[in-house]
């Protein structure tokens, strides 16, 4: 494995999120999971960054978890350590407050497949293949591909892959909707990069608010993303700097409403 697992790097207003585990498809484990969260708080973090990517490494985007990860694991600390990590983990790529693009150069397969699914957008190379195969060695989809997934393509096209164990290559998934864009392989990454520009070139506040309020929407998020927006608003208002300028006077402040 490589030194860092998964790594953040900046391109302009881009911000590039890369699986590094190349020999393993870039299967996901604990360490993996850490890292990415960590990738993501920094994009996240870091201004300018308006739009970010998600890729693999080498010839696979993700095969998904490391069975070898976690088959040796307790039922105790697979629920714990490993879905509901796991959860945590794609929950925040959802809602991370920059759109994304999943950057699919390779196959998604089971959970690979539901982090492609926690990006707002998927652009496919021709040839690559998605599905669930859980069920195949007797487990579910634990990262919310019977959740999230279903939000976003419908009960039926998941029930193909997740009961039926159908897998779709780029082409088919375009036709369901389960990816946004196919190009010819190895054109995924400068067609991903092309789109992000002109995302990028939008109101950032704007782009962000509205992704906040789709999600909302899409029963993505609810308290969160109305505490945000609020919030928002109120950090903009001269109430606000009345309000800290006075606590700092130890003063009475007084409110405009502008």
């Amino acid at each position: 494995m490589a030194e860092r697992p998964v790594t953040f790097e900046i391109d302009g207003a881009i911000g590039i999120v890369t699986l590094r585990r190349p020999e393993k498809f870039n299967a996901l484990d604990i360490p993996m999971l850490r890292a990415l969260e960590t990738a993501l708080d920094e994009a996240e973090m870091t201004e300018g960054v308006r739009v970010v990517l998600l890729r693999g490494e080498g010839k696979g985007f993700c095969a998904g978890g490391d069975v070898e990860a976690w088959a040796q694991m307790s039922a105790a600390d697979f629920q714990v350590q490993w879905v509901r990590y796991g959860h945590r983990v794609f929950d925040r790529l959802a809602r991370l407050r920059q759109p994304t693009i999943a950057v699919l150069s390779g196959h998604a397969l089971g959970g690979g497949l539901e982090l492609a699914v926690a990006c707002d957008f998927r652009v496919a190379e021709a040839h690559i293949k998605l599905g669930f195969p859980e069920t195949s060695i007797g487990v579910v989809p634990g990262w919310s591909g019977t959740q999230r997934a279903v939000r976003r393509f419908g009960a039926q096209t998941v029930r193909r892959i997740a009961l039926g164990g159908e897998i779709f290559v780029a082409p088919e998934a375009l036709a369901l909707g389960v990816v946004d864009r196919v190009v010819e392989t190895g054109k995924a990454l400068t067609e991903a990069k092309g789109w992000a520009e002109k995302i990028a070139e939008r109101g950032p506040l704007a782009t962000e608010a509205a992704k906040l309020m789709i999600a909302v929407a899409e029963g993505e998020e609810s308290a969160a993303a109305t505490e945000a927006l609020a919030s928002g608003f109120i950090a903009l208002t001269g109430d606000l700097k009345a309000g800290v300028g006075a606590f700092k006077t130890k003063q009475k402040p007084a409110f405009s409403r502008s």
